[in-house]
């Protein structure tokens, strides 16, 4: 019988990946390699060559190592639950002692720092977007098509990239999204990802405007892409740095940092995300759940919009404080709650 070899760090690194890249997406693969990365490099920085060298102190010094970096507590939960799921591949196969998975800490994360509290706020995103509908040098650009489709939806960037001009249905109102793995735009939930989500009629005016105005002319495996640059189907990052460009509060307010907007940098394509109060497309997701909730839609509905389970909806994106909970979804209901009574009886 073959023994196991005694793998080099980097060597077991590679083994793991390419196991998983049979059964994982390529955004995970890409997270794995960027977190155990790190592990390699901080591995044959202390002279660790191979697997046979690692033990339950090796384990914790990496833990505190990274502490001593400053990561958040999320940051490193997911580095060591990565670490441990490796090792316990690596122990399935006999390359690392049995036990040594176990001696990885993975730590919990606090519920202070588990949900992330910024968001796109709804009287912001509404205010931008009524600046952008009204500014004939601004509609219907591409950051605003976006911005409304991302308000109007709360789709993810992934879900925003995979349509295409076919999923937009302006006289119905609806765009719907797909699962396309075959041709480089998969849903993050795969085919239980595939849904219809219905847009005002408003929204649905700009995108047509965008379409006949604005939009490129490009085509990608036989698709025609919704939001397109001069090279094909808008990346990403395309994608993210119009998010940011969209959402700088100077283009509706004075600059809350007290900058120009005529003469800063940020508004400048490559250094839009540097702007402290530009919001990636997470957060006008985040900011989009909380205001359809507020707007009376009932949970449910909502997750169904938003591809995302009820319990995902209420810790990490529904945003509303107690108070905005009770006068904007409770107190129409309380007028049922009243009595009649009558004094004289």
């Amino acid at each position: 019988m073959t023994e196991a070899p005694d793998l080099t760090v980097r060597e077991a690194k590679e083994r793991y990946l390419n196991h998983r890249r049979t059964e994982a997406k390529a955004s995970s693969i890409k997270g794995w390699h960027y977190r155990m990365k790190i592990f390699v490099e901080w591995a044959e920085s202390q002279g660790i060559e191979r697997m046979s060298d690692l033990d339950g102190w090796t384990l914790d010094e990496y833990q505190t190592h990274r502490r001593g970096k400053g990561v958040t507590s999320s940051t490193l939960n997911g580095e060591m639950q990565t670490l441990k799921n490796w090792l316990e591949y690596l122990a399935r196969i006999e390359v690392v002692d049995s036990d040594l998975p176990e001696k990885v800490h993975v730590p919990t994360i606090p519920d202070s720092e588990e949900s992330n509290d910024e968001m796109l706020d709804p009287d912001a995103a509404l205010s931008l977007i009524s600046m952008y509908r009204g500014d004939p040098n601004l509609r219907a650009s591409s950051n605003h098509a976006l911005l409304e489709l991302l308000w109007f939806t709360g789709a993810r960037i992934g879900g925003i990239r995979t349509l295409d001009l076919g999923d937009f249905y302006s006289d119905e109102q609806f765009v719907e999204f797909r699962d396309r793995p075959d041709t480089g735009t998969p849903l993050k939930n795969d085919s239980e990802g595939e849904r219809a989500v219905g847009l005002p009629r408003s929204a649905c005016d700009v995108v047509d405007e965008y379409i006949r105005d604005y939009r490129l002319d490009a085509h990608e495996s036989g698709r025609r892409p919704l939001f397109t640059t001069t090279q094909g189907r808008a990346s990403s990052n395309s994608v993210r740095v119009w998010c940011y460009m969209a959402t700088q509060p100077c283009l509706y307010r004075d600059c809350p940092h007290g900058r120009e907007r005529e003469t800063c940098e940020y508004t400048h394509i490559h250094d839009a995300s540097k702007c402290p109060s530009s919001m990636s497309p997470h957060r006008v997701r985040t900011g989009s759940i909380t205001w359809q909730r507020d707007q009376g839609l009932p949970a449910e509905i909502v997750a169904e919009r938003v591809n995302a389970n009820l319990s995902v909806i209420e810790k990490y994106y529904d945003k509303a404080s107690r108070r905005e909970r009770l006068e904007r979804r409770r107190r129409p209901y309380v007028q049922n709650l009243e009595i009649e009574t009558d004094p004289d009886s």
